[in-house]
């Protein structure tokens, strides 16, 4: 399988850019699935996963490549 062409020729500041709303994304699925958790029926069944947690890992990660990404994009 071959790398796609927007891929295979971006700049470094690119990649960064993507990888970090990669983690935007996921960072937005987390915080959904938190609200999920919060609203649940059954008071008794918490879950195991730390989604506030996982939240703000995705969110500062995405956020700090974003911010490094976005000035050097601009540049070119």
């Amino acid at each position: 399988m071959t790398e796609p062409d927007f891929l295979l020729f971006a700049s470094d500041a690119e990649l960064a850019a993507y990888w970090g709303g990669a983690c935007l994304l996921a960072a937005m699925v987390c915080m959904a699935m938190e609200r999920r958790r919060v609203k649940r029926r059954e008071i008794n069944r918490v879950g195991w996963v730390p989604w506030t947690g996982l939240f703000l890992v995705f969110a500062v990660i995405g956020g700090g490549l974003l911010a490094a990404a976005v000035p050097a994009m601009l540049q070119a």
